[in-house]
């Protein structure tokens, strides 16, 4: 008898796992991931302890252990961005008239 293999289905993405998976406000979810991205990008090139890190955000030890392992419920997007102003960058928002092509407008993080 022959074994019988499951086939995964293949649903190509929106380009917004948080979206894909049908979560409740998946835009700003979306946005806190990718500045924590930046976050943790910036710290781990710094070498910084987290308790170092901690003390340069102005944050307790326990809250830069969930920022590194991607626990941003207790984050706003704000603070998020005073972080990286409080790590020497600059962040910019853009505002713009979306395109006609687009069905919905969007929030866009982008790190350079």
């Amino acid at each position: 008898m022959a074994a019988r293999r499951n086939k995964a289905e293949v649903i190509p993405s929106l380009g917004d796992v948080f979206a894909d998976l049908g979560l409740p406000n998946a835009e700003e979810k979306h946005t806190k991931a990718r500045l924590a991205v930046a976050i943790n990008q910036i710290l781990a090139g710094q070498e910084l302890p987290q308790v170092a890190a901690a003390r340069r955000l102005k944050i307790n030890q326990p809250k830069i252990s969930a920022l590194a392992n991607y626990r941003l419920d207790g984050f706003s997007v704000e603070r998020l961005m005073h972080f990286l102003t409080a790590l020497d960058r600059d962040v910019e928002i853009v505002i713009r008239r979306k395109p006609r092509s687009r069905r919905r407008a969007r929030i866009l993080v982008t790190a350079a």
